[in-house]
């Protein structure tokens, strides 16, 4: 049998054999993936996010019924269009289905035309919210990477020759610079684009809980894992894993994430079964990796697999030709959210923009635009209104003064301004606040 090419996932839950057998050949024949389950029990595990675009489902099986299973998909995968077979005086519990979120219905014997239609259309309306998500995301500067200089040139150039291949990939750039959104920008532009895309910072979990949601775990693996859990890893099958801070995952689950990607398997926590995935992993660390590698804190061995291609974000203070366009990028999204009409920015913001140092990068750039368009009481955004104020130095003290003293002075003033509050300061400057906390650990304030 010839297949016209991969047109979509779609995962049949039917205990007739027969009609398992119809549909799958039925499905095949039209180029779709097909999967198969002979229950809702059967059809469980092997539900994931954007791991099915459709799933058909019997309306009556025994043990769980397509109801049942119903509201498990959309536990797991609100996106995923659920069709249900119904039998002639089941049409009530269809409809109930409907409204529950099924896609719609069919009834059995079906008529193989109307089916495929129904499919047809099922994914069209799939196909439309994923172009609506799409276009919301832009309007709101997500998604989109401004390269006017010709280093993030660069980088978009080696995304482009990268992204196809399936290679793994490390990006290294300081906080701020915009690592996530080049990961992203991967995945969108290589086949997985339409698989999950599942960013996980590692910095933000202590070890034991780090290691449960990457891997998932059993009921009764640990005190209270009252039921089982699927880990990253398998919600991201067939899609891309993005570990942003990979430095500050603890040894022993680099050793561990190395066997997942050498075996192309996990297991969860409080289980001997392995688990095929296929994942693609994209990993971000805002420092130099080579001296991360050298003080033992990335395992060399992980690091040689991690390291198939490296993208290396320059900070933004060493690419002033992208701080306008950007600035005008956040101005299009910021100003269009206020509901005001702002023609652009007046030369003293300009200027200013172009002499600050940028410690928090593109993030803290985007700051400055939403707080200009808030502050902003004219036709366009003034220096006053950006509030980029770096603390004065002392006359002729700027001779030789070192970018990282700019950085100290910046950040001082700011957690100054906001009465010591870390959260408010970090937000201003554009950084994470363990990012900030490292700061101020660095300048003395923090024992």
């Amino acid at each position: 049998m010839t297949e016209k090419g991969d047109k979509g996932r779609i995962l049949v839950v039917d205990d007739e054999p027969s009609m398992r057998t119809t549909l799958s050949i039925l499905l095949k024949r039209e180029g779709y993936q097909v999967s198969l389950a002979e229950s809702g029990t059967e059809a469980l595990p092997m539900l994931a996010p954007g791991e099915y675009d459709m799933i058909f489902t019997d309306l009556k099986m025994e043990g769980m019924d397509g109801i049942e299973l119903l509201r498990h998909i959309k536990a797991v995968d609100p996106q995923a269009e659920v069709l249900i077979f119904t039998a002639y005086g089941t049409i009530a519990s269809a409809v109930e289905a409907m409204k529950l979120g099924a896609y719609d219905y069919i009834g059995k014997p079906f008529d193989e035309e109307e089916l495929l239609l129904k499919v047809a259309r099922a994914l069209e309306r799939k196909a439309l919210v994923r172009e609506v998500q799409a276009l919301r995301q832009e309007l709101h500067g997500q998604g989109r990477i401004v390269a006017a200089s010709k280093e993030m040139r660069e980088v978009l150039a080696k995304i482009d020759q990268v992204a196809p291949t399936g290679a793994t990939v490390l990006i290294e750039g300081e906080s701020g610079t915009g690592k996530e959104l080049v990961a992203r920008a991967i995945h969108q532009r290589s086949p997985r684009r339409d698989r999950p895309f599942i960013p996980i910072n590692c910095s933000t979990f202590p070890e034991t809980l780090l290691e449960s949601e990457l891997f998932g775990y059993e009921k009764g693996a640990f005190t209270g894992a009252d039921k089982g859990r699927k880990g990253l890893f398998e919600a991201a099958h067939a899609g891309t894993l993005f570990l942003d801070e990979i430095a500050d995952m603890p040894l022993p689950l680099q050793g561990r994430l190395l066997r997942a990607l050498q075996e192309g398997e996990v297991r969860r926590l409080g289980s001997t079964r392995p688990i095929r995935v296929d994942v693609r992993i994209v990993t971000a660390t805002n420092k130099r990796v080579d001296s991360l590698v050298a003080q033992g804190i990335i395992r060399d061995d992980l690091f040689y697999r991690l390291n198939v291609v490296r993208i290396s974000i320059p900070p933004l203070r060493e690419r002033p030709d992208d701080i306008i366009p950007l600035a005008q990028h956040f101005l299009v999204v910021y100003k269009k959210r206020a509901k005001k009409e702002i023609a652009g920015f007046a030369p003293d913001a300009a200027k200013a923009m172009l002499a600050h140092p940028w410690p928090g990068n593109v993030r803290e750039l985007e700051n400055a635009v939403e707080r200009g368009v808030i502050l902003c009481r004219s036709s366009s955004i003034t220096a006053q209104a950006l509030s980029l104020g770096i603390p004065p130095l002392e006359r002729g003290s700027d001779q030789g003064i070192t970018l990282k003293e700019l950085e100290r002075r910046h950040t001082l003033a700011a957690l100054e301004r906001h009465g010591g509050n870390q959260a408010e300061t970090a937000r201003e400057l554009g950084i994470g606040r363990n990012t900030l906390w490292r700061r101020l650990k660095e300048y003395g304030l923090i024992p």
